[in-house]
């Protein structure tokens, strides 16, 4: 298996400080974004320790599969979802006892969008409104569900078009790390075909660049690190209302 990746970031038209990280470690097959949020610069610290935990937890147990995990197996899982999982739970733990710690990080938080590539199967974990596509045969499909108020809504009641763009609340998220001492994981589950690019961004871009405006990027660039870029450059045209971040991989089998 080999995975073809790029990855960028970007401050964005509106904001004077960058909030978002993302890791990506071809060695372990992880690929990451995270979009921190709280005052001054303590998003950025939440976020930057959430890829840095997750990536660090990979690295641990590949090298020692034997390893004592912090939190117990979930017996509904296998053991790449319980791997991912118990991850980010452990960056949440991390970014939590941070802001219960130090007063100037109180209230601090970040999500994560993870895709790890075992075998052939690509496992996504997530918690916030960051997400993970994927692209088939020019096709752009949303793999997570946003954890966010809006959709919360959306899933109670239909919206129409008008009342989805007007909606008060679009920036609020339900589900966070470092907002309570535990968190809920998403964890789903792809088949991964030759070709298929995944995509993970934060809501700098799916906020500012329609699917179809990210598909047909996707269909006409196929250098990912040209189509990276085109697409941070879109969301920026738009207004570039918050940071931009992009990460592209495409799935090689074996």
């Amino acid at each position: 298996m080999r995975i073809e990746v790029a990855g960028s970031t970007h401050v964005g038209m509106k904001r004077n400080h960058n909030e978002d990280n993302f890791l990506m470690l071809p060695d372990e097959f992880l690929f990451i974004v995270a979009d921190g949020m709280g005052g001054h610069s303590s998003g950025e610290i939440a976020s930057r320790i959430a890829v840095d935990e997750l990536g660090e937890f990979y690295k641990m147990t590949s090298k020692d599969q034997d390893s004592t995990w912090p939190f117990k197996m979930d017996k509904q899982r296998n053991y790449d979802e319980n791997r991912l999982a118990t991850g980010i739970k452990l960056a949440n733990a991390r970014i939590f006892e941070k802001a219960s710690s130090e007063s100037k990080y109180k209230g601090m938080g970040t999500t994560i969008v993870s895709v790890h590539f075992a075998s052939d199967v690509a496992y996504v974990g997530h918690v916030g409104d960051s997400r993970v596509y994927f692209f088939r045969s020019g096709v752009l499909k949303q793999i997570t569900e946003d954890h966010s108020l809006l959709n919360d809504y959306l899933k109670a009641k239909k919206l129409s078009p008008e009342e989805v763009e007007n909606f008060p609340h679009k920036n609020v998220i339900v589900r966070a790390l470092g907002m309570k001492e535990a968190v809920q994981v998403d964890v789903s589950r792809v088949e991964p075909q030759p070709g298929d690019v995944f995509l993970l961004c934060s809501d700098g871009l799916s906020g500012m660049v329609t699917d179809p405006q990210m598909q047909e990027i996707l269909g006409r660039t196929p250098e990912l690190d040209k189509a990276c870029s085109q697409l941070i450059d879109m969301a920026n045209a738009a207004g570039g209302n918050d940071n931009v971040t992009c990460v592209l991989a495409r799935y090689h089998p074996a």
